[in-house]
């Protein structure tokens, strides 16, 4: 590979910002250091830009094997790697669902020709594959994945008894999607005697509710005291479930970990009435207060890390009524520049974004040498103009849905550059897709 030498670029690394040379070499980060006087085969002034480490996203649906009409794991990670991601877990809820280890191979292979981006995939959970999900190597594999309340791809495990052999038995870190599906049954049918089939999409947030959100993480989360599990709650939504997690540990120390997504920072219930079925996602956007006091636990640590759970649908399917519009919606390339965003506000440091999209997944995950600047580290890099508005519109859009809950948001910075393993994949709107993703490794 050839090797490459960036200068001049302000470095935004472990809660630091510094200026620094970083030297690039066989895909890996060579030497950091304020000035690097050798030859490269490339050389770029980054003058004025800044320089972070690429991110890790742990949480996406990119709709491959089953799902190709709305997105493709070649097409979403293209979008990933524009966004400045330049590693994602993508979950088990496609057609087939990922419950067997042939299953999850297959999607190994497939990302190995054709992702952009680096990869894991997660093995999936239901009602009776035990034995598969043991036999999941925790080396090349980023996670077992729960989903305790249906959501889109129906893979309810809702067993008690499974549920808690499988946090008795594996020896995995366990991500779980929470809310009780009796809850929402219950809801459903309250607000179903009163509007019919016509309930307004406002009260998504009333069906899939605080309380369905609270009574599954917290039954996870004492599923997991009790068998002492490595778990993980992705997408939390509410104000309520701040109390469960802890800020008071190092986040190596933690094994109940917390997650939340771009969509719960930025939307409210507010904006349903302007975008419908748009911000339609399982957790349901909720209240004002449910989103700041989401965003104060993500100062103070008790959240450990910001991801996109990005879930395309195709526009014919999300324009419909409540009921028939699937939850979930695009967020890849719009992630980064959404929480930059949050930073010309003055509501959140570089440095703090940095930790929860880079370096924290790394840790929760033991992603092997990726997350940070780091000598010998994997050259998995991206670079920032922070002063560089540009519109969301659908010329610029590269999700294969077409569509993004951010149309027409103004951002003011831009992801300049997006190196993968040291190879430049994305620079100025160009892409270069002679080299692709490897798998991640985990050390564990």
């Amino acid at each position: 590979m050839t090797s490459t030498l960036i200068r001049n670029a302000h470095l935004i690394n472990e809660g630091q910002i510094f200026q620094a040379d970083v030297l690039i070499q066989n895909g890996l980060i060579a030497e950091i250091a304020t000035s690097i006087d050798t030859q490269a085969d490339k050389i770029i002034d980054a003058k004025g830009q800044f320089l972070m480490p690429g991110v890790i996203d742990d949480q996406v649906h990119f709709r491959e094997p089953g799902l190709t009409h709305k997105a493709e794991l070649y097409t979403e990670s293209k979008a990933a790697v524009a966004g400045g991601i330049t590693s994602f877990m993508e979950m088990p809820n496609t057609n087939p669902q990922t419950l067997t280890q042939e299953l999850l191979e297959q999607k190994f292979q497939r990302a190995k020709e054709v992702s952009l981006a680096n990869y894991s995939f997660f093995m999936g959970a239901s009602n009776d594959n035990l034995e598969e999900v043991l036999k999941t190597n925790p080396k090349t594999v980023g996670a077992i994945k729960i989903f305790m309340g249906s959501s889109t791809g129906n893979m309810l495990v809702d067993d008690k008894t499974v549920l808690e052999k499988i946090f008795e038995k594996s020896t995995m870190l366990i991500a779980v999607h929470c809310e009780d599906e009796a809850t929402i049954k219950e809801n459903t049918a309250h607000f179903k005697s009163i509007y019919g089939e016509d309930v307004p999409v406002e009260l998504h947030p009333k069906i899939r509710s605080v309380e369905a959100c609270y009574k599954s993480s917290s039954m996870a989360i004492e599923l997991a005291k009790k068998h002492d599990t490595r778990l993980h709650v992705f997408h939390l939504s509410t104000a309520k479930e701040m109390e469960l997690f802890r800020n008071d540990i190092p986040l190596e120390e933690k094994r109940i970990t917390a997650e939340v997504c771009i969509h719960h920072l930025w939307f409210d219930e507010s904006q349903y009435a302007e975008k419908g079925t748009h911000i339609k996602w399982n957790p349901a956007i909720k209240s004002v207060a449910d989103k700041e006091a989401v965003f104060k636990a993500l100062l103070d640590d008790r959240i450990d890390v910001i991801a996109t759970d990005h879930a395309p649908h195709t526009l014919e399917e999300k324009d419909n009524s409540y009921f028939k519009a699937p939850s979930g919606g695009p967020l890849v390339q719009h992630a980064l520049v959404a929480m930059l965003e949050f930073y010309h506000q003055g509501k959140i440091s570089l440095e703090k974004i940095v930790e929860k999209m880079c370096h924290a997944p790394a840790v929760c995950f033991q992603v092997e040498k990726r997350g940070f600047l780091r000598k010998g580290y994997a050259a998995d890099l991206v670079l920032l103009d922070l002063d560089n508005s540009w519109e969301v519109r659908k010329d610029n859009i590269l999700y294969k849905c077409g569509w993004s809950p951010f149309e027409g948001t103004t951002f003011k910075s831009k992801v300049i550059r997006t190196f993968v393993n040291g190879h430049l994949a994305y620079s100025d709107n160009r892409f270069d897709e002679s080299i692709k993703g490897q798998r991640l490794l985990f050390n564990r």
